[in-house]
């Protein structure tokens, strides 16, 4: 064969001998306009996901393992076939110049955990597997907002935070994998239908007592739950994953949402679990209420995590699902649990403890309760929390605390949030507690709660009612002006 023949065959040779190296897909000829990522679900030797990165020329050369210890290594391969095995080094990957694309495998099978689930990584039954996106999925170090990502899924159906085209392909930014966040794969789909959003829904594993129509119903009815808070669905589409565990009865065991854009959920339930009981659930709507507030960055757990908690109470008496007196009683035992954390501690250095501690969910609800009152007292019950709320939803789904503290203040049309928080942080936590419920008429006595009249009487009764219901059609005023708990 003469050497020009030769010359032109190099670009099919060179096809030819990536094919053998571990079955890559074909490429256009053209370089792709995006980072491609294709992942591939395997059943044998072991379950896992073969990833495969397709590097579009100019594309960072440092990636990242947000969550390291999945991945040791990758192979990285130039356009001539030539592979290089690349350590993982800290959670980074430094590629080599010219490499056209890298492999790996993240194994599952050994990611079990002793009841057969893990809430970060792990399945309930056979093929059916709950990650998060950060614990599998290679990045650029740095995300440029300018490089875009596709990605496509073969070899099992995957719900991911993203919505997919109509061949499967998600078009994504580099930015949307700096958090991924819930993903799921196998499993079942059931979709919840609101008037101006939906929930796509992964059923991963099996119930006793119900079937996927039941969970949906049982989703639905908290997501219009989320309605007396907001005037509208905060986004509009979610994707929720409910996971079975096996030998529990309780509806609501845990819960989390991660702020991938848009935010995905995932819940723990009982497998045991009946339709009955979850008239008690809370901690579903505890996880979209945080939807009902933007992701403040950087983290304020108290804030997010009070916020959630005051207003799963409040919801759940505005939609008639539990009285007045049970919300009160559940605030005032929350507050009870986070005093004996507290102790003689200041909100400032109870919050410092710990995200998860009860003393940061309740010195927060605390405020979030005194907050809302303290808006509603001085715009003569006409301005509230919500508007907060709705008018930071208008300015995006992400938020500052400081940004936060100004929203406060132009609602209630005067300087507020800052004296109201010091007199929280500097001093001990739930010293506001008494003072605040006595004004509002909760009183505790022999046979539990009592409400009676009292000083902001009225307001208490509107914060029962939400004061502005959008389901009922009666809001006056203007906007544009979670797990158990501890």
């Amino acid at each position: 064969m003469s050497p020009a023949r030769i010359r032109s065959m190099l670009p099919l040779l060179c096809l030819v001998a990536l094919s053998c190296l571990g079955g890559v897909r074909p490429r256009a000829a053209k370089d792709p306009a995006a980072l491609r990522y294709n992942l591939t679900y395997v059943r044998e030797p072991t379950p896992a996901l073969d990833v495969e990165v397709v590097l579009v020329r100019g594309a960072p050369r440092t990636f990242r393992f947000t969550r390291p210890g999945g991945v040791d290594s990758v192979s990285a391969f130039r356009e001539d076939g030539e592979r290089l095995d690349v350590p993982v080094r800290d959670g980074l990957v430094q590629l080599p110049r010219d490499i056209r694309f890298l492999r790996y495998r993240f194994a599952l099978e050994p990611r079990r955990r002793g009841h057969g689930w893990d809430f970060f990584s792990g399945s309930t039954e056979e093929d059916t597997w709950h990650l998060t996106g950060r614990m599998y999925l290679i990045r650029p170090n740095l995300a440029p907002p300018d490089l875009r990502v596709e990605l496509v899924v073969e070899g099992i159906d995957a719900l991911l935070p993203w919505q997919p085209d109509d061949t499967g392909l998600y078009h994504l930014r580099a930015e949307d994998l700096v958090d991924s966040g819930f993903h799921a794969f196998g499993g079942r789909r059931c979709q919840v239908v609101l008037q101006d959003a939906v929930l796509d829904v992964a059923v991963l594993g099996h119930f006793t007592h119900l079937d996927d129509a039941r969970v949906c119903h049982w989703l639905k009815r908290t997501a219009d739950e989320v309605l007396t808070v907001r005037r509208a669905f905060p986004y509009p589409r979610v994707t929720v994953r409910v996971i079975p565990v096996p030998g529990r009865e309780g509806p609501g065991l845990f819960g989390m949402v991660l702020w991938s854009s848009p935010p995905s959920i995932s819940l723990l339930v009982g497998q045991d679990a009946t339709e009955a009981s979850f008239e008690r659930d809370w901690v579903a709507l505890h996880e979209m209420l945080h939807l009902a507030h933007p992701a403040i960055l950087p983290r304020v757990p108290w804030l997010s995590e009070g916020l959630a908690t005051y207003l799963t109470e409040m919801a759940q008496v505005r939609s008639g699902r539990q009285s007045a007196q049970r919300a009160w009683g559940e605030l005032v035992d929350g507050f009870a649990r986070g005093r004996d954390v507290a102790k003689a501690r200041t909100m400032k250095e109870v919050v410092a403890d710990s995200d998860f501690s009860p003393g940061t969910y309740w010195t927060g609800a605390l405020f979030a309760l005194h907050l809302d009152v303290e808006i509603r007292r001085v715009t003569g019950n006409r301005r509230h929390l919500e508007d907060v709320l709705e008018g930071l939803a208008a300015r995006g789904s992400t938020s500052t605390f400081g940004a936060f503290g100004v929203a406060v203040d132009e609602v209630a049309g005067r300087p507020l949030f800052d004296a109201l928080l010091a007199r929280h942080l500097e001093r001990p936590a739930f010293v506001e507690q008494e003072g605040l419920l006595q004004a509002l008429g909760v009183t505790t006595g022999d046979e539990g709660i009592h409400l009676v009249p009292a000083r902001d009487s009225a307001l208490r009764e509107a914060l029962e009612t939400g004061g502005c219901n959008p389901r009922a059609g009666s809001c006056v005023s203007d906007a544009s002006a979670i797990h158990r708990h501890p």
